[in-house]
């Protein structure tokens, strides 16, 4: 295994039945499928999970699942991040974070604070958290980003904060994120487009939606961008990235459960204000991956 958190980490999403409940068996059965597909860590409560329609206690318990089935085989990242920052602390607080090896905490949404507010915000999460942290960047999301300097200031002062998963599709400033990244401070792709490319250029690794259904071929791309075989891991990205292109087009995780209830893995269901896939979608979707041998 890869030093975590570098290598393939897989965003899981939360599998609903059709009433809405939480589908607990196809959870298990998502940990076991990206866990056999290679993956190098997991990660729950991402934005894939729909985080933001589940209560605290549902939270609690899709953690606690996860936990449980995977039962120590990968290290476990937990996202708790939010907009209050005496929120996001007290739930660092309040969350059983045994067993898990880091948490994610994305930039504070709507607020749209500044470079100051979001060092300060952050600053407060890595004096509460008790495990090390991992900060998400992904300014199509939140509305504010995070720059290079503003994140490299947190890395260089606070040795608990380990990584940022980088979700703002400027290569120049993942770049510079990479260049200017201190010893043992790690660089994420937050997006399957983006990951050989941020891997060639010194990154280390990914946080990949897509690997909740196509987990094996994602493991290889990665790894074969980590090994500098780019003549394969290019090759394996032209592969899908129509597919890739197509699992995002109506909005993440709509595309991902589209795929994972054509793999037979759990069901397109999602929460609103999230709606299931088109009907042309689906069938794109399905076209897509056959054609892509998966």
């Amino acid at each position: 295994m890869r030093a975590f958190p570098s290598g393939l980490g897989v965003a899981l999403v939360t599998p609903f039945q059709d009433n809405g409940a939480i589908d607990f068996p196809a959870l298990d059965a998502l940990v076991d499928r990206v866990t056999a597909g290679g993956a190098d860590y997991l990660v729950a409560l991402g934005t894939t999970a729909e985080t933001p329609t589940l209560s605290t206690a549902e939270r609690k318990a899709v953690l606690a699942r996860i936990r449980n089935r995977n039962a120590g085989r990968l290290p476990l990242v937990a996202g708790i991040g939010g907009n209050d920052t005496a929120g996001v602390v007290a739930a660092l607080r309040d969350f059983d974070l045994e067993g898990v090896s880091a948490v994610l905490s994305v930039t504070p949404f709507y607020n749209r604070p500044s470079q100051r507010g979001l060092y300060e915000h952050f600053r407060a999460v890595a004096q509460a958290a008790p495990v090390p942290v991992i900060l998400y960047n992904v300014p199509g999301r939140t509305g504010v980003n995070m720059l290079p300097q503003t994140t490299l200031q947190l890395a260089g002062e606070f040795d608990n904060i380990i990584a940022v998963k980088e979700a703002s599709g400027d290569m120049a400033q993942i770049e510079e994120l990479i260049a200017g990244a201190p010893e043992g401070f790690h660089v994420l792709s937050g997006d399957d487009s983006l990951a050989v490319r941020l891997i060639e250029k010194g990154g280390d690794g990914l946080i990949s939606v897509v690997a909740n259904a196509y987990p094996a071929y994602v493991a290889e791309m990665v790894d074969a961008a980590l090994r500098r075989d780019a003549s394969r891991a290019n090759g394996l990205w032209n592969g899908i990235a129509e597919l890739v292109k197509a699992l995002f087009a109506e909005g993440n995780p709509t595309g991902i459960k589209a795929a994972l209830s054509l793999c037979g893995v759990a069901g397109n269901h999602l929460r609103l204000p999230l709606v299931a896939s088109s009907p042309e979608l689906t069938d794109r979707i399905r076209g897509l991956a056959a054609a892509a041998g998966l």
